[in-house]
């Protein structure tokens, strides 16, 4: 009879290595093991090139501050994101001054966020934007500009021979960053690895299935010789991208009824020339096309990946019935349950917009792509941006009691009511707050000893359990502090 072991996480991403990494702290006696599906960890959408978010803390991504029906913009989402992504800079900190992570140059950069936007509507709802976050003590140094000039020191490309006359205002914060979360996954898991951590590749877990101890066999399969196995476990977590729901469904929780996804792929224009991409040094979001979803926001970004620097422009939106880069045709009717075909059916019928947006998308060839591109960089020239394929966001579609079922953006975590599983289900902003999401599982999924691991956690993420945002004082010492550490500093 096989070892029941504490914990198994399933998905080799940035979910599993956050949480991995937190219990192995807390928890140095418990045994883990990690199931990846891949021949390798961090391939979906942990990996550099399939990760769309590179940093987010709200500096510049608008759709965290959407304009109110009176005109009014509200930063509390903005203010909540950023606080949870200063837990992850915290939490890395830490896990370089205990040797854990490597040198911080090798998974996070210096790299400005912008904000670019045209026309006189977007130009007011811009200064808007920034009037409610000056203030703000996570958002110091907040810069906004409407004189090309100063726009162009910012980031040139955006500014070369660009239609005089037309209204344009930009924001900046030179303290955004750039973050290799396929690279940080690969260092968390391989100390890991080192303390004993089973961290195994090539193994599909097939099945959930709850015991009357009270436990869970994780059913799997390697995928090389096909060989079946179970592992037994005292708790599981389910960080599976969008192949979580199918899991979950497995499971048989009553938690996830009414959960449906749908998957939304994406594509970006890419340089590495290094002509274009020294005259660029910046993360820059702009609004989101009429009907487009929020994570489709057009960005043109810096990216540093294995040390190299180049630039990304997009995404553009794909269809593909998988819920994973590496899925299967069928997860998209696979998912289908009694119990969300109504919440799934209405998300339909109320997002006719989303469909249209992406019929458009599938029409663009190079040359349109481009030509969305030059909307940023009017000097942008077809030869010298080829296109990559991302990876696949599942979006969430949900229960709802007033309109029967609703598209949700961002990330949530279905935890069964004794706690001994979890799954994380959604998108952006995802892994930049990964250190968040999984303090918020410990909690519910450990009630009975989430007071002894405080200190702990504590001494991992300083403002575990304090917001920073009201305390002006704590919150710059703290920033600067990471800042520091990181070498972040601007």
């Amino acid at each position: 009879m096989s070892e029941t072991v504490d914990v198994v996480l399933i998905g080799g991403g940035i979910m599993s290595a956050t949480l991995g990494t937190l219990l192995k702290q807390l928890q140095p006696d418990w045994k883990i093991e990690v199931h990846e599906r891949l021949s390798d960890l961090a391939l979906e959408s942990s990996n550099a090139w399939n990760n769309a978010g590179t940093g987010h803390a709200a500096l510049c991504e608008l759709n965290y501050m959407p304009e109110g029906p009176d005109g009014t913009v509200d930063p509390g989402k903005a203010i909540t994101i950023n606080e949870q992504f200063q837990q992850s800079r915290q939490l890395w900190t830490s896990l370089i001054e205990r040797g854990i992570l490597d040198e911080p140059s090798t998974f996070i950069n210096a790299t400005p966020h912008m904000t670019f936007v045209r026309g006189e509507e977007d130009v007011a709802y811009l200064k808007k934007r920034y009037e409610a976050l000056k203030e703000q003590p996570l958002f110091a140094g907040i810069e906004y500009s409407e004189d090309s000039r100063v726009i162009n020191e910012w980031a040139p490309l955006l500014m070369k021979q660009r239609r005089k006359g037309e209204p344009f205002a930009a924001t900046r914060v030179p303290a955004g960053t750039d973050v290799d979360f396929g690279e940080l996954t690969h260092q968390l898991f391989a100390h890991l690895q080192d303390q004993g951590v089973d961290v195994i590749t090539d193994r599909e877990v097939r099945n959930l299935t709850r015991q009357a101890d009270g436990t869970w066999r994780v059913s799997w399969r390697n995928r090389l010789g096909r060989t079946p196995g179970f592992t037994d476990a005292r708790f599981v977590f389910v960080g599976a991208g969008g192949w979580a729901l199918k899991l979950l469904q497995k499971s048989g929780i009553p938690e996830i009824k009414g959960y449906g996804v749908f998957p939304i792929g994406g594509q970006f224009l890419k340089t590495s020339n290094p002509a274009i991409v020294a005259q660029h040094k910046a993360k820059v979001y702009s609004q989101a096309s009429v009907g487009a979803p929020p994570m489709s926001v057009p960005h043109l970004d810096t990216r540093v990946v294995d040390g190299e620097a180049s630039l990304l422009f997009g995404p553009f939106a794909t269809f593909s019935p998988k819920f994973l880069k590496n899925g299967r045709i069928t997860d998209i009717v696979s998912q289908v349950r009694p119990h969300n075909l109504v919440p799934m059916l209405k998300v339909a019928v109320d997002n006719p917009s989303l469909i249209t947006y992406l019929v458009g998308e599938l029409l663009k060839n190079h040359g349109k792509k481009v030509d969305s591109l030059r909307v940023f960089m009017p000097t942008a020239k077809d030869e010298d941006w080829q296109i990559i394929q991302a990876g696949q966001r599942a979006q969430v579609m949900k229960k709802d009691p007033k309109k029967g079922g609703v598209l949700q953006f961002g990330t949530e975590v279905v935890t069964s009511a004794d706690g001994s599983i979890a799954g994380l289900l959604g998108a952006s902003p995802g892994a930049s707050t990964a250190a968040s999401i999984m303090l918020g599982l410990l909690k519910s999924c450990f009630p009975d000893r989430i007071a002894g691991w405080e200190g702990e956690l504590r001494e991992l993420i300083p403002s575990y359990g304090e917001p920073l945002n009201p305390n002006a004082d704590r919150a710059r010492a703290l920033v600067g502090e990471t800042a520091e550490a990181l070498a972040i500093n601007p």
